[in-house]
């Protein structure tokens, strides 16, 4: 006997639509809407299609025009992680430019383990009117359109080129992006003939769905093992990453860290974890790390990652845990880092493996001996001494430093206020000095360290947390790289603040060119010498009357005073407001402590000139302290 099922009929386009309003994701019985709007730029590829369904069902899905199809993505990927990767927004764009556009932001979304939903345009599935507009031809492939070049920084990728198509393709899209493991950026291309294509839709498609997020525990063989390693550990040391935040682990931290008295450094994406001010809070790890979480890692015999991926910041370039006979403990969700640096795996959820190993510690009374609990407590006195340091302003009425500029901002936040942030000199002396006082006010995005997150990023953490006060930290390099979404946030009316620092070029990759040789060439921001090199006066650019030029209100500070008065009429505007200081250029240092760990830039290993021999010399002597944790 046939079934009868009811039917809609649709495009495809309208049917993506109205699938996607109705998925939903629930973790620890709290249930919300997966896909929370859609960005999105029109074009012949797209306009007649997603352009219509969004017309055509705007009551169900909320849209949101962006000005750059990089910057969407960005914006997106920031109200991801503040929703805990628990809720995200999809982007369209046309075929073409705007399509390969979305490659960068795709690398950050999988990079970092964040959902977001890709929907760029396609040619024609049918090949009548080839080729098309912006139409790629590759003379040995007729299926390959620009939009291939997306498949390598996508966790899942699918072409839709029949209707029916759609229906196991968005249901595999849903999967990925709520998968904790798996999660990234999730392409479906939709040629814009197929897009105004008509079906009959089965009803079952559009109804309801909660896709829920796991919090696997730990096998019991290697919770054991880890309970044996940790107990027979004298100087253990937790490196916090970011699967802290992303399973919401940080009470179970916290409880660990109490019960066990073991210290915790955190890398860039896991700063936080635990407050600045927590007891076993020994600040960053690695190159941009802390003195007292380096040393204590130089001096760890075992190093408990919990939700961590080991970048090569976090273990100095495999300089950094050089304990004899150190040992490594991996709780992480994801088995592929689970096992790395020949780790004892514990995979499980963050939140999950940390209860349950704090269970057995505590039953086991195991804590580690107070000398070692003093220990890191008097370094970690000195090091928030050496913060004051860099903080303090001795004479207001100069031009601030960069770590003035940021003792600044935090004299005047709280733990509700959120600091953005991703490339530049900002992140190292953010990692080393910044005060974290929640769970999420600290938002580096490190994996990829893209120039041009931070503002599409503040626009996306604003829409999800609406209530909080949302800061864009942008050097002048960034900045110049994708302002252009100022413009949404004031269309929209989206009150972030901008921390807007000149410096008059590349600072941070000045500071590395120096270090390896390199002699700062190509990184500032000054008219040409007669000698061709780029080494003239500071180029005359006014980058803050560029963001007001965009809509932004704008207050300009040129000393400390003036930067604190600024920062306190930002802080309580309700319409986007930009703060535009000064600090020192490009071919000065910032002000903050140097690097407390080794990074791995190779250097020319053959060179005539003095800096690069010297550079060389000095790149010998850290490469040869490297080890391969076996």
């Amino acid at each position: 006997m046939t079934v009868q099922t009811s039917t809609t009929r649709l495009t495809v386009a309208q049917a993506l639509v109205r699938f996607l309003a109705a998925q939903y994701t629930e973790r620890d019985g709290v249930r919300q809407r997966l896909i929370g709007a859609t960005w999105g730029i029109f074009g012949h590829g797209n306009v007649a299609g997603l352009g219509q369904a969004l017309v055509e069902y705007g009551e169900d899905m909320p849209y949101h025009q962006g000005r750059n199809e990089q910057s969407m993505v960005h914006a997106a990927i920031g109200y991801a992680r503040q929703s805990n990767r628990l809720a995200t927004h999809a982007v369209t764009t046309s075929i073409g430019p705007g399509a390969t556009n979305l490659v960068t932001g795709a690398a950050l979304a999988t990079i970092n383990h964040l959902p977001v939903l890709l929907l760029p345009g396609d040619i024609f599935a049918t090949r009548v009117a080839d080729p098309v507009l912006q139409q790629l031809e590759v003379p040995y492939a007729g299926d390959i359109s620009v939009n291939d070049s997306l498949r390598p920084v996508s966790r899942y990728f699918d072409r839709i080129t029949r209707p029916e198509a759609l229906i196991p393709a968005a249901l595999q899209a849903m999967r990925v992006l709520t998968d904790p493991v798996e999660t990234g950026a999730v392409t479906l291309a939709l040629p814009q003939d197929v897009q105004a294509e008509a079906y009959d839709w089965p009803e079952e498609f559009f109804a309801e769905r909660t896709w829920v997020v796991r919090r696997p525990g730990a096998d019991p063989t290697e919770l054991a093992e880890a309970i044996r390693v940790i107990r027979s550990a004298r100087r253990p040391l937790v490196v916090a990453g970011g699967g802290v935040h992303h399973s919401r682990a940080e009470e179970a931290l916290a409880e660990f860290a109490e019960t066990t008295g073991i210290p915790v450094a955190s890398t860039q994406a896991g700063k936080g974890s635990l407050r600045w001010d927590h007891p076993q809070d020994v600040g960053g790890v690695g190159h941009t790390g802390t003195a007292t979480a380096n040393e204590l890692a130089r001096q760890a015999d075992l190093v408990i990652g919990v939700g961590t991926r080991y970048t090569d910041f976090t273990t100095a370039s495999h300089t950094l845990f050089a304990g004899d006979g150190v040992r490594f403990l991996n709780l992480n969700i994801a088995p592929f880092d689970g096992h790395k640096l020949a780790g004892t795996p514990l995979i499980a959820d963050a939140s999950s493996g940390l209860a349950e190993l704090t269970a057995a510690l505590r039953m086991h009374e195991h804590r580690v001996e107070e000398a070692y609990i003093a220990e890191y407590t008097l370094d970690k006195d000195r090091w928030e001494h050496r913060v004051d340091a860099c903080y303090e302003a001795d004479e207001p009425d100069v031009r601030p430093t960069q770590p003035q500029v940021l003792g600044a901002l935090d004299a005047i936040v709280d733990e509700s206020d959120v600091v953005i942030n991703a490339a530049g000199s900002l992140p190292g002396d953010l990692h080393k000095l910044w005060r974290a006082r929640s769970r999420d006010q600290y938002h580096l995005e490190y994996g990829y360290s893209c120039m041009g997150y931070e503002i599409p990023a503040a626009i996306g953490v604003k829409m999800a947390a609406p209530e909080r006060n949302v800061w864009a930290l942008v050097g002048d390099g960034t900045y110049l790289m994708m302002p252009t979404e100022i413009v949404t946030a004031v269309q929209e009316g989206v009150a972030i603040k901008m921390l807007l620092i000149q410096n008059h070029g590349y600072a941070s990759i000045g500071g590395l060119s120096e270090s390896v040789g390199g002699e700062r060439f190509g990184t500032a921001y000054r008219y040409q010498s007669d000698d061709g090199t780029y080494t003239g006066a500071p180029l005359p650019v006014d980058l803050a009357a560029n963001a007001a030029s965009l809509g932004m209100r704008v207050l300009r500070a040129k000393t400390v005073s003036d930067l604190r008065e600024a920062l306190a009429q930002a802080r309580a505007a309700d319409t986007p407001t930009c703060v535009y200081v000064e600090t020192e250029t490009a071919d000065t240092v910032s002000g903050a402590p140097p690097a407390q760990a080794w990074w791995d830039v190779p250097v020319a290993e053959t060179a005539t000139r003095p800096s690069a021999v010297k550079a060389r010399e000095e790149y010998d002597r850290h490469v040869s302290t490297r080890r391969r944790h076996l």
